[in-house]
């Protein structure tokens, strides 16, 4: 099939295109300028007035905790996870978790995401929904081991972890990725660590973690190893594969340059780690010394959304205010962040971008509402003013997936029906 995109405001990191076209042929933006191609189109959309960009990748969530959404409010994080989130957790089923899974997805296609990377229990569930609805994932089973005895080859998170990747690994005509993953220092041993570590690097699975998100974190860890758990997952052997790394808030200067060597990416998720009260990254630090950083939301359990305009304009000024400096970190960059740098962490290098060659993996913006008039800065525009409620259609891989409030691949009244099921047998309401 091919589509035409027409008389659309086009964002480039060259500059905004105005009046502009995009032709896609299948899955593959052929051109994105000011000049109409030649030929007929199967599909042809007046974009007038919309802003097109890259679409957003969430780099870190948990899909499934929306069924979370509200548990453990006002408490930091070790007592929110162990008191709050850990007993709900193991009360959820399959069911629960497809429950919460489609919810998300309603949640994410409505705010211009077209790909996520996600950390949960039974992603069989997540795995299905993914490959149904169009959108990109890259997904993972968390591996944990709280025996600190516990070999490798016992350990039955790492076994489900592979069962995974033989199931889904590419599964969808590529769209959805498993990636291996350790959930963090402090919630696996040396062993198992160890373990799955070189059976990424012996299959050449990519590794997503959680690192050094709070300071008793760190501290433990140094306590208990004489080693941050940068130093610690790196002697382990898990940077010697292309890794995901997310929070990183309390990491040392050694630490970022350790990051920079192994090309670890780092995934900056600002709106979960100010809930909680566990700081937040050195993004600055971390962009100036060449570290590829993205954007996340973690999950909603802890942000209380899944929305990555929101975590645009928070992470803008953020480091704007924190550093007293409102160039530190530009809006087109914290575009680049939650666009081609989240394609790039998820090995993905064939979107992020709108430019001929790159696959259509586009949303857009209606720029009709009155805190989107004048539109003097794209990126400002974008990064400072847009709300999800702004997004009027999510494109992947060529496919309008979300347009104009409805969504043409999910059947959002059954999701809500079943996510409000689902909270009734985990709570007892709705």
């Amino acid at each position: 099939m091919t589509t035409l995109l027409k008389n659309a405001w086009i964002y480039t990191p060259q500059g905004v295109i105005e009046g502009g076209y995009v032709a896609i042929n299948g899955a593959v933006i052929v051109s994105a300028g000011t000049e109409r191609p030649e030929g007929r189109f199967d599909c042809e959309k007046d974009m007038s007035g919309k802003l097109l960009l890259p679409g957003l990748v969430n780099a870190h969530t948990h899909a499934a905790m929306t069924l979370l959404r509200g548990v453990g409010t006002d408490l930091p994080l070790q007592r929110w996870l162990f008191d709050s989130v850990f007993p709900v957790e193991g009360r959820m089923t399959a069911e629960d978790i497809r429950a919460g899974t489609a919810l998300a997805l309603l949640e994410m296609l409505a705010c211009g995401t077209t790909s996520f990377s996600d950390m949960y229990f039974f992603p069989w569930e997540a795995a299905e929904l993914v490959a149904q609805c169009g959108i990109k994932a890259n997904l993972c089973y968390p591996v944990q081991a709280f025996d600190p005895a516990e070999p490798y080859e016992k350990n039955e998170s790492a076994r489900k972890l592979e069962r995974f990747y033989r199931d889904w690994h590419n599964a969808a005509g590529g769209r959805i990725r498993v990636d291996g993953c350790l959930h963090a220092e402090y919630t696996c041993n040396l062993h198992v660590a160890a373990g799955t570590a070189a059976w990424c690097r012996q299959d050449g699975v990519r590794m997503h973690i959680h690192l050094s998100e709070t300071k008793s974190e760190h501290d433990n860890c140094v306590g208990k190893y004489g080693k941050t758990p940068a130093q610690w997952m790196n002697d382990l052997g898990v940077f010697d594969v292309p890794c995901a790394a997310a929070h990183c808030v309390w990491v040392t200067a050694e630490d970022r340059a350790l990051l920079r060597e192994k090309n670890v990416s780092v995934i900056h998720n600002p709106t979960s780690n100010m809930k909680l009260g566990s700081g937040f990254a050195p993004v600055p630090e971390l962009l100036a010394e060449g570290v590829n950083v993205a954007l996340g939301t973690d999950g909603a359990a802890s942000n209380n959304n899944l929305n990555m305009l929101e975590e645009l304009h928070l992470a803008a000024i953020l480091h704007n205010g924190c550093r007293h400096d409102a160039a530190i970190l530009p809006a087109a960059q914290v575009l680049e962040m939650a666009t081609v740098n989240g394609a790039k962490l998820q090995g993905r290098d064939d979107t992020g971008a709108i430019e001929a060659g790159k696959r259509a993996d586009i949303m857009a913006i209606d720029l009709s509402a009155p805190h989107l008039v004048p539109h003097l800065d794209t990126a400002g525009l974008a990064v400072y003013s847009a709300q999800a409620a702004d997004v009027c259609m999510t494109m992947v891989n060529g496919r309008v997936l979300y347009e104009n409030g409805e969504y043409l691949t999910l059947d959002k009244e059954r999701v809500l029906h079943e996510a409000r099921a689902a909270a009734g047998r985990l709570y007892g309401v709705q």
